[in-house]
């Protein structure tokens, strides 16, 4: 009753772990499929090594976050009872990616006040907080072509990957992009 998923992003043991157990790899591209692919298979699914794109992701398919379940590998049983883990739909392996864990909805709080009219671009790895004040999330591909085909003049704020927000900013110089 339970199909492991992992983001691409993580090691080839984990991959392995899914691998084995009838699991699947995802990217944040494809993780709303990966999803619906392993409920169409079992009633719940563990999802890791990134606590914030399963909860993102089962969230925006409109799982409460209730029915979320976070699993610390340093706890008796993860630090949870046997009562809330059978109740859960998923379940987070507690990790994160220290890149996007950097961000913090007072960021966003921020550029919002310094910024009127300002877009904020976050990926689904940001904290669950975070992408709830966010105006658009999605993948590094979603980000990109939100960019790419935004009028000139248009104002981002976006949470990701350093490297690709400077990339993204030299390469549309015809808007405001940090």
């Amino acid at each position: 009753g339970l199909i492991p998923l992992t983001y691409m992003n993580s090691t080839a043991a984990i991959k392995a772990f899914c691998g084995e157990r009838n699991g699947l790899v995802c990217t944040s591209s494809n993780a709303k499929a990966a999803f619906e692919w392993a409920f169409a298979r079992a009633k719940r699914v563990l999802f890791l090594p990134d606590q914030h794109l399963g909860r993102n992701t089962a969230f925006a398919m409109g799982i409460p976050l209730g029915e979320t379940v976070l699993w610390d590998p340093y706890q008796t049983n993860g630090g949870l009872t046997p009562e809330r883990l059978r109740a859960a739909k998923i379940i987070l392996w507690k990790g994160h990616c220290s890149v996007h864990q950097r961000f913090l909805p007072e960021h966003v709080d921020r550029w919002r006040a310094a910024e009127p009219g300002v877009t904020i671009l976050v990926h689904p790895e940001c904290s669950h907080e975070v992408v709830a004040k966010a105006d658009r999330v999605g993948s590094t591909e979603f980000i990109i072509r939100q960019v790419r085909e935004a009028a000139p003049g248009t104002r981002f704020a976006i949470g990701t990957e350093l490297h690709l927000v400077h990339r993204l900013a030299q390469q549309f110089q015809d808007k405001w992009i940090s």
